[in-house]
């Protein structure tokens, strides 16, 4: 009897877990977004073997971890442990070979590499791969069995069963993600292609295009950078995200930036940690560090708009692939929709070039001609007018009135035929230029941060002065301050513009009188009606400002 009492117990046993198994799996099967599933799947596991901690990592294509769900932990503990793992001892152990494992210490394990500081203790474990189409998706980590007894072998046959199920679910999510993504893709690329070919600037596209590429990807900050100028040189045109205020403007070092070596080759690179990987871009002392990112290049081989960084901060996801293909395609699309905008532009402009010329031609073939003839005329009647004087005197003035009009219609003949729309650099490629030559003096890669409409609105009697008193001060922070990091920021609002240039050298010497570099600066101001004011800053420093109003008039 007692036998039997015994054999009833552990069928009642196994069919409580056979019923905790199938709850298990219709749980993970209840819903269809990733997240969701990932989490439920990390939940179901710790309740079908009854254990405190349990961990999910997603494994990533070059091998390691890229995501990491837990489940028993805090979020205060997690925090203080820091990143999640890269996948190095017994987690690694199970993605180098993804079977089943089951440990009665994980630190008597000769892989074993310890925790981390402030990670909660943990004894016993099992573990067991999570494969999706014969791929393994990653794997399942459970530990501290809530009964103080080590994991059995039910437990790793009821783990590998939920695994297998977790790989359903985990298919049936990514397939409804991709399709979701596919929709919002398709939406996003119809309403930009729609925007552009409505006769919309492209220049005005870029925000709305920065923006709807951020919400494809969920990133925290998606920058556009555009070159300038014939050097190459990078400026941030478009910003949306955290931190976008302090990115949106800044000019990105030429050479040495990874968006510039995107821009160069025209390949996508993705980075883990960007700033690391440039290596050089210490001098933007106000640019944010991100975690993992990818940049894209936008246009063709033979003519590349910009570049696109799409980034998240250090306690940030990395971003799937499925992610990085979508964004590709979606800014191929944009980089096509933009050359056919182009196109389109061009040959409306070059229609009204055509036009400009006929009327010219009219102008001259027709208007001017009778308008001659009209006035040789009258000079061949004032000979016979000489008894009437008043009349000959109103005569020769329709005659200087049709030789001013003659001259006026030529004028605009000549301005209808000017086809040459060549203009020089643009004032923020001139700044940018002015600041890369200072470089290699200061031994270090200034900050430069533009805003406001500076090639169109900017006169270029101040874009002059403006790039005089720049090349002025860049001089003498290099040849006096010994400064470590200098910012430069230019800005053109409706009324006004600006220039503020601050280091942390060591200031300015009392001692010295001689000051015709800052007389120069000063007097430009005052040429255009302006203030000049250079101030020492505490820790030691320097600011200087120049500003300007731009309709040049007197105050």
């Amino acid at each position: 009897m007692e036998e039997l009492q015994q054999q009833v117990h552990r069928v009642r046993a196994t069919q409580n877990r056979v019923h905790t198994l199938l709850d298990a799996v219709l749980a993970i099967g209840s819903d269809l977004d990733l997240d969701v599933v990932l989490h439920q799947i990390v939940e179901s596991a710790t309740q079908l073997v009854d254990c405190r901690y349990g961990a999910l990592g997603v494994i990533g294509d070059e091998g390691g971890i890229n995501q990491f769900i837990t489940v028993g932990i805090d979020q205060k503990t997690i925090a203080r442990i820091g990143h999640y793992p890269r996948g190095e001892g017994i987690l690694g152990l199970l993605i180098r070979e993804p079977h089943p494992l089951r440990l009665t210490d994980l630190g008597a394990h000769p892989d074993s590499v310890g925790f981390p500081p402030g990670h909660p203790p943990m004894t016993t474990f099992v573990g067991t791969p999570v494969q999706v189409r014969g791929r393994v998706f990653g794997n399942l980590y459970l530990t501290e069995k809530n009964s103080g007894e080590s994991f059995d072998a039910d437990d790793e046959a009821l783990l590998r069963t939920l695994g297998a199920a977790a790989g359903v679910a985990i298919d049936n999510a990514r397939l409804y993600d991709d399709a979701r993504r596919r929709e919002r893709w398709l939406a996003a690329s119809s309403e930009l292609t729609r925007t552009l070919l409505s006769g919309t600037d492209p220049a005005d596209v870029l925000d709305s295009f920065t923006a709807t590429v951020r919400e494809l990807s969920d990133a925290d900050l998606v920058t556009l950078a555009v070159p300038v100028g014939d050097s190459g040189d990078l400026v941030v045109e478009a910003a949306v995200g955290i931190g976008a205020e302090q990115q949106r403007g800044l000019a990105l070092p030429s050479g040495t930036s990874l968006a510039a070596k995107v821009l160069s080759s025209g390949e996508t690179i993705v980075s883990a940690a960007p700033d690391e990987d440039a290596g050089t871009e210490a001098g933007h002392t106000s640019a944010p560090h991100p975690g993992s990112a990818f940049l894209i290049p936008l246009g063709t081989r033979d003519r590349m708009r910009g570049v696109l960084q799409i980034a998240n901060r250090d306690d940030g996801m990395a971003f799937p692939d499925t992610t990085i293909a979508m964004i590709t395609g979606f800014a191929d699309h944009a980089a096509l929709a933009l050359e056919i905008a182009e196109h389109r532009r061009e040959a409306e402009q070059l229609l009204v070039l055509n036009d400009r010329d006929r009327i010219a031609r009219d102008l001259h073939d027709l208007a001017i001609q009778r308008l001659f003839a009209s006035g040789l005329s009258l000079q061949s009647v004032l000979n016979r007018l000489a008894d009437h004087p008043d009349i000959a005197r109103r005569v020769r003035r329709v005659v200087q009135d049709l030789d001013d009009t003659i001259k006026v219609v030529r004028s605009t003949v000549y301005a209808l035929r000017e086809t040459d729309r060549t203009e020089a650099a643009g004032l923020r490629a001139r700044l940018v230029a002015q600041v890369g030559r200072v470089t290699e003096s200061l031994g270090f890669t200034p900050s430069l941060r533009m805003s406001g409409l500076l090639d169109t609105a900017v006169p270029d009697e101040h874009a002059d002065h403006l790039v005089a008193v720049l090349h002025e001060a860049l001089s003498n922070t290099a040849r006096h301050a010994a400064a470590t990091s200098l910012e430069i920021s230019v800005e053109a609002t409706s009324d006004r513009l600006r220039l503020r240039v601050t280091d942390n050298g060591r200031g300015i010497d009392p001692e010295v009188t001689r000051s015709s570099g800052l007389a120069n600066m000063r007097a430009r101001a005052a040429a255009l009606h302006g203030s000049f004011t250079i101030t020492a800053d505490e820790p030691p420093g320097t600011t200087l400002e120049w500003t300007v109003p731009l309709d040049s008039t007197p105050p």
